[in-house]
């Protein structure tokens, strides 16, 4: 083989062998080497017996000749309801005004407005730390001069204890759920990607009435007032995890 010829094919295999290690750099770069990730869900749920009622009731006058004298018998009248309650065993600070109003009252005829005075309400929202009162608490309320009920609300003074122990259920439900679907795709479940957590809220249960069942009439309730049952309130709590798979 003479010079020329090979100075001319060695450059040449130089040259092809280079550009094979180009290719494997470049396929190497391409492909996707993260790990299979997969998200699940889990759901806890407690429950428990309420041990707050909140109760709403309170007074409206009627018409009454003056503004003054309209305000002067709502304070009157709450005065009277308000020392009731207290006598069922609930504090001041568990007494609160939600509302309290003063309007003019008036009728009209033949398009004329015609005024007959003014009306006055207030009402009251009572916390009842013994459920077992409301009844009791209601019937003093409505006794003593009080005209309007909203209702009754029961809650849990403090969920965080339920809510806890809603979470582990909750994350044991979706640990479970994650390595029944990594056995299933041959896999083995591994670190932990992400963590998000959405409920524990416990919405109140809310019970209207009117007036003659807060005082018993008709409801069986005798001088301990309408029987309110509270049943049972629930947390749930949904938990979302993602995780690596080995």
């Amino acid at each position: 083989m003479s010079p020329t010829k090979q100075s001319f094919f060695i450059p040449i295999t130089v040259a092809l062998v280079a550009g094979g290690m180009f290719l494997i750099g470049k396929y190497m770069e391409q492909q996707d080497l993260s790990p299979v990730v997969v998200s699940v869900q889990g759901e806890g749920k407690m429950s428990a017996a309420p041990d707050i009622a909140q109760v709403q009731f309170g007074m409206q006058t009627g018409r009454v000749t003056t503004a003054e004298g309209a305000m002067a018998a709502l304070a009157r009248d709450m005065n009277s309801v308000i020392a009731a309650v207290k006598g069922e065993g609930i504090d001041e600070k568990d007494i609160t005004t939600q509302n309290l109003s003063l309007r003019p009252a008036y009728d009209w005829k033949d398009g004329e407005r015609i005024d007959r005075g003014f009306e006055a309400s207030q009402n009251l929202l009572v916390k009842v730390r013994d459920v077992s009162k409301i009844g009791a608490v209601l019937t003093a309320a409505t006794k003593s001069g009080a005209n309007q009920a909203g209702g009754v609300s029961f809650t849990i003074d403090d969920p965080d204890e339920l809510r806890a122990q809603a979470r582990t259920e909750a994350i044991a439900d979706a640990e479970a759920k994650a390595k029944i679907l990594a056995e299933q795709l041959g896999k083995r479940v591994g670190a932990l990607r992400s963590y998000s957590e959405d409920g524990g809220s416990m919405p109140p249960a809310v019970y209207r009435m009117a007036m003659n069942e807060a005082v018993g009439i008709g409801g069986g309730g005798g001088d301990g007032g309408v029987p309110v049952p509270s049943g049972e309130q629930e947390v749930r709590v949904t938990v979302s995890l993602s995780y690596e798979l080995n």
